[in-house]
Formats: C-alpha cells, sequence, structure tokens
C-alpha cells in the first residue's frame, strides 16, 4: 500500500503543479509581453537607437547611473550587512520599531522620498549646509546627492535580504567553532561571511538594481547631471517616444547584462561549494 501510494504522489502533484503554473505563466507575461514590446519597438527604429547610442549625453547618463548604483550598492552594503547581522543574531530594545524604520522607504512615494533627502542635504539642508561650509561637499545637483537619494530607497532591500542570508545560517555551526576556540570575529570571516556570501551577494544586487532605476527621489534634488532616467524622461518631454524608447532599451540591455553577470558569479560559487 506504501508504494502504491508513492505511485500515485506524482499524479497528485500535478493537481497541484498545473493551476500554480499557470497562475505563475501569467506574471511571467505581464514582464516579458510589455518588454518585449518594447524591444521590438525599439529595434524598429533603428536609425532612431543609434543616434541615441552615440549621443554623448546619453552615454554620460548611462555611465553615471552605474556608477551612482554601484556606489550606492557599496555603500549599502557597508552599512546595511552590519545592520542585518544585528538584526538577525542580537537582542535589544526597539529592534521591530527599528524593521519598521527601515521598511519605510519602501512604502513612501518616490517623490516624497526625494523631498525627504532634499530637506537634510539640499541647498539649505540640515546637514547640506554645514557639510558644504566646512568641506565643500555639495548634495544638490551633483553625484554625492544622488548617491544619498539613491542610498534612501534601496538601503531596505539590502539589510533585509542581508538578514534573511544570515538567519539561514544554522547558529549551532557558530556556537560549535566558538567552543573550538574561535573568537567572534574569527567565526564572522570564517565560518558566517563564506556561508552566506551568496545571500550577500544577492542583497546589494538588489540595491543595485533599485538604485539604477530610481527616477522620482533622484530629480528632485538632482536634476542635472541627468541620470539614465531622468534623461528617459527629459527625451520623452523634448522629442516623444522615439528616442526615450532607444535610451530606455539600450538601458535595459545594458542592465539584464550586469544581472546575468552577477548571477553567474553566484551560481559558479554555488557549484564550487558542492564540488
Amino acid at each position: 500500500m506504501v508504494r502504491r501510494n508513492r505511485r500515485l504522489q506524482p499524479s497528485r502533484q500535478r493537481w497541484v503543479t498545473v493551476p500554480f503554473a499557470l497562475l505563475g505563466s501569467l506574471l511571467v507575461a505581464s514582464i516579458v509581453v510589455p518588454l518585449g514590446v518594447l524591444s521590438v519597438q525599439a529595434l524598429g527604429a533603428p536609425v532612431e537607437l543609434g543616434r541615441v547610442a552615440a549621443d554623448a549625453e546619453a552615454q554620460a547618463a548611462v555611465l553615471l547611473s552605474l556608477e551612482a548604483a554601484a556606489i550606492t550598492a557599496l555603500l549599502s552594503g557597508l552599512l546595511g550587512i552590519p545592520l542585518a547581522w544585528l538584526q538577525a543574531r542580537a537582542r535589544f530594545p526597539g529592534k521591530a520599531v527599528l524593521q519598521a524604520v527601515l521598511d519605510v522607504p519602501l512604502t513612501v512615494p518616490h517623490v516624497v522620498a526625494g523631498m525627504a533627502v532634499l530637506f537634510v542635504y539640499g541647498r539649505r539642508g540640515l546637514l547640506g549646509v554645514p557639510l558644504h561650509q566646512l568641506f565643500g561637499l555639495q548634495f544638490w545637483s551633483s553625484l554625492p546627492g544622488i548617491v544619498v537619494a539613491m542610498l534612501f530607497v534601496s538601503a531596505p532591500y539590502t539589510v533585509s535580504a542581508a538578514r534573511l542570508a544570515f538567519e539561514g545560517i544554522d547558529p549551532r555551526l557558530e556556537k560549535a567553532a566558538r567552543s573550538l576556540g574561535a573568537g567572534p570575529w574569527r567565526v564572522l570571516w570564517r565560518v558566517v561571511l563564506p556561508l552566506a556570501w551568496r545571500g550577500l551577494l544577492t542583497a546589494m544586487t538588489l540595491s543595485y538594481a533599485r538604485a539604477v532605476s530610481e527616477f522620482g527621489a533622484v530629480i528632485i534634488i538632482a536634476y542635472y547631471p541627468m541620470t539614465a532616467p531622468v534623461k528617459i524622461y527629459d527625451l520623452f518631454l523634448r522629442y516623444g517616444l522615439p528616442e526615450s524608447l532607444a535610451l530606455s532599451f539600450i538601458v535595459l540591455v545594458i542592465s539584464l547584462l550586469i544581472f546575468l553577470v552577477l548571477r553567474a558569479v553566484a551560481g559558479s560559487g554555488r557549484a564550487g561549494s558542492r564540488d
């Protein structure tokens, strides 16, 4: 009887697999179809695509977005990963309140996020004025302003994903290492980080993706120099769909290539760990 039930189990599972696959395919289609249509439309106008690709301002906007997002991801990892470890391992008062605060940037409209950043780092901001007077550091209409706006909206992704990566590690492994005489820092570097690095890479990748696509918060504090999303918006206002569509396609392709490389790195690490 047990063997018979085991043989019937795959067929019973199809009653769940098939409807779930159909529902999932609707979500996949809602993503793939718009991106496919955008790509077809862009490739259907090769002259516009070539002109925008050769435009120096468009190239500068794309490079600025990639640079600012990379800086943001590094800062998000540097500041967010330790915080994620504390959330996963430490007990302290106000822990639930802290997690709620970190989730706030995920819920506020992007323009509101930009206004909040502007009041702190803007020309008359709480920190913008003293930092500019003391160190000559300017956030409005500059790369630092773009980075702080991107960091505001993307850091929660790093903290959340990194916390899940740390929580996925069995605490007994850390306790075993400590019982063998390893100190806290040695346990962190030799046990925790090697086990969590793929999750941490995913966390920083999510932060990078969120940062490189940010428009609302960035445009409030730094319309110039233009990032790629702001440049796309500017092209749409000035020339309409054709040129803005061409730059959208270029940004889409570049983003896809970057994510493929990051996934390949994570995949090679996973394969190496299995060996």
